[in-house]
């Protein structure tokens, strides 16, 4: 297969400019918001089918295994469709990618959930809009408004408040692991979405699979033959997801909803994702939560409609 050449068909994405806010119509603007709303959707179904998953597999196993189904998944849609390799200078990029989101993030906090409810973690995950906007102001040079800031640092303070307030005021071992999921997966959706700029976000997620597979087939093996395996229809539906609807779909219509409506305003869209993994704990996982989860949860959610009407 040739290298991705360079031109770009105006008709394929929209026009983004440096402060990473899109260009393009109104109705280019609700088909990304509507794009990144679908990603927050199957993200927040991650931690309760990771729970799901730690039923049957090891943690070390159920994110080798899942890295290689949703692998094998992108790269069938890639020979499909016959695409083009990516240009060489796309490569460091995708390698970040793949670091942040494929491999840190799903072992980071998998690892978590062994000691920790989804609950917990799915509120301790709400910093990452912040974090994600972070990333994309140093990365790209974003510029959002003191409004959009006051908003999302009110978000993470609520966020804080409730992670120290249910770890008796000091971090457990889980939260540091969340913690450094927030930092790799926060760098792998900005240069995700930078890339999703200059080519499909279908392909940026799935060359990012292709590229860690070599790693993930040993890796599983290697997990498999040292963690014990007891597959159950919880373990197997749990793994089935995360691979094909977290690690492929999701990211797909992630990485294409932030390409069309900037970096920063889709990050804040995922402060609706702890109050929708608290649903699915309850539902999913028989959790039961405490006043602080929900209040908090409903609390970010206050502060999407802020950051949504500030103009970055």
């Amino acid at each position: 297969m040739r290298a991705q050449s360079s031109a770009i068909a105006p008709s394929r994405i929209a026009v983004t400019p440096s402060n990473g806010t899109s260009t393009g119509s109104s109705g280019t603007t609700a088909a990304g918001t509507l794009q990144a709303a679908l990603g927050v959707v199957a993200f927040s179904l991650t931690f309760p089918a990771t729970a799901w998953g730690l039923e049957g597999f090891g943690p070390w196993s159920l994110v080798a295994v899942r890295s290689v189904l949703a692998a094998l998944i992108a790269g069938g849609c890639l020979l499909a469709l016959r695409v083009p390799v990516p240009a060489r200078r796309h490569w460091p990029g995708l390698a970040v990618v793949a670091a942040g989101v494929v491999v840190g993030f799903p072992l980071l906090s998998t690892l978590a959930l062994e000691t920790s409810t989804t609950a917990h973690a799915a509120v301790v995950v709400g910093l990452l809009p912040l974090t994600t906007a972070l990333f994309s102001a140093l990365r790209m040079g974003t510029r959002p408004s003191r409004t959009f800031w006051a908003a999302a640092l009110a978000g993470a303070a609520a966020v804080a408040a409730f992670t120290v307030q249910q770890s008796g005021g000091a971090l457990s071992t889980a939260d540091l692991y969340l913690f450094g999921a927030l930092l790799v997966c926060a760098a792998g959706y900005t240069e995700g979405g930078r890339l999703a700029r200059v080519m499909p976000g279908w392909q940026v997620i799935g060359w990012a699979l292709v590229l860690c597979l070599p790693l993930a087939l040993p890796a599983a093996a290697l997990a498999l033959s040292y963690e014990p395996l007891r597959l159950t229809a919880h373990s197997v539906a749990g793994l089935l997801w995360v691979a094909a609807g977290s690690q492929f779909f999701g990211l797909v219509v992630w990485y294409r909803g932030m390409a069309a409506i900037g970096i920063p305003k889709a990050s804040q869209l995922q402060l609706a994702q702890p109050l929708l993994t608290l649903v699915w704990s309850v539902l999913l996982l028989d959790e039961h939560l405490t006043v602080a989860a929900p209040l908090t949860a409903a609390a970010v959610l206050v502060c999407i409609a802020v950051t949504q009407r500030a103009r970055g």
